[in-house]
């Protein structure tokens, strides 16, 4: 499938702005992380930014962008509607739970709960758009949303440690995080690494002869292309990636997605102050170019069934 960069920066940003918003939303009501107004106006407005950026980069991949708001009324049948009412849905309790919070100085933990499960939600709404099309077997596959779940709860934290460790919160509100960073990098690592094998080890579940229904005559091949140039079809779904260049990109991704912010989060533990700061912060801008080195070769890896008619052997 075609990498769309407006669709990938929506999928890092909104993933880690609907994450953040999941902690807060959970912890702060339960007394878990600082209740002074400055870090509820800092971490919330980093979440809203995140999420609003993420949204509004995703309308850029839309054929007809003014008919945007007809998605949302497909919400009994398209998760992609769904996934659209999710996310408006979520910014009244998200509001009026930042208006409490830093205004009013009460965090309300009915308004926090609400908009960290309209977080969730809207992010297992994105997973499924993927994993419902069957017609590409690297998507529709039970990995997906583990994955998507996993990295939104990692870059959530990992932009929520360095603002924690900038406010200088106490070890008895704010050192919760620093453990969870460490374990959900883990964790997504592991679910990631997961998916790869999985995709790399699946067996085909279309082939040119199974599209057609002539494979009981025997092999089935492309005797002549059906275009003599290039088409929507070919170059939305047609696009396909080395498989030298996938593995050096898998590479960078474990590395700056994985390996390095685990490193830079264990900073805290040894060197508080300034140096967990930076480390922190440089986590949270590594992890997140690794996410989004990730979701590019999600869509870069996929294979639409389409392209059996187009000469490809099985998807």
């Amino acid at each position: 499938m075609h990498p769309s960069l407006s669709v990938i920066f929506f999928t890092t940003a909104s993933g880690a702005g609907y994450g953040l918003l999941t902690l807060l939303g959970v912890l702060a009501p339960f007394g878990l992380l600082p209740a002074d107004p400055r870090f509820g106006l800092v971490a919330l407005a980093l979440a809203l930014a995140a999420i609003t950026a993420g949204l509004l980069s995703s309308t850029f991949h839309l054929g007809q962008k003014q008919r945007a708001w007809r998605a949302f009324s497909q919400w009994r049948s398209s998760w992609l509607s769904r996934e659209g009412v999710a996310a408006v849905a979520t910014y009244l309790p998200a509001g009026l739970f930042g208006i409490g919070w830093v205004f009013l100085g009460t965090v309300s933990k009915t308004a926090g709960v609400l908009a960290a499960l309209g977080a969730v939600a809207t992010v297992y709404c994105t997973s499924m758009i993927y994993q419902s099309l069957k017609p590409v077997p690297r998507w529709h596959n039970g990995w997906v949303v583990p994955n998507y779940l996993a990295l939104a709860l990692m870059t959530g934290l990992l932009w929520l440690a360095p603002v924690l460790q900038a406010f200088g919160a106490p070890p008895q509100l704010g050192g919760l995080v620093p453990v969870l960073v460490p374990v959900s990098i883990a964790l997504a690592a592991v679910l990631k690494l997961g998916y790869w094998r999985f995709i790399d080890e699946a067996p085909a579940t279309s082939t040119a002869g199974t599209a057609t229904g002539l494979g009981r005559l025997g092999t089935v091949r492309l005797f002549e292309a059906p275009h003599t140039s290039e088409n929507y079809l070919l170059k939305e779904m047609g696009f396909s990636i080395a498989r030298k260049h996938a593995a050096k990109l898998r590479r960078i991704a474990i590395g700056l997605g994985f390996g390095l912010p685990f490193l830079l989060s264990l900073v805290p533990f040894l060197a508080p102050g300034w140096p967990a700061i930076a480390a922190t912060f440089a986590a949270a801008i590594v992890g997140t170019a690794g996410v989004f080195v990730e979701r590019w070769l999600f869509f870069a890896e996929a294979q639409h069934a389409v392209t059996l008619y187009y000469g490809q052997a099985a998807v």
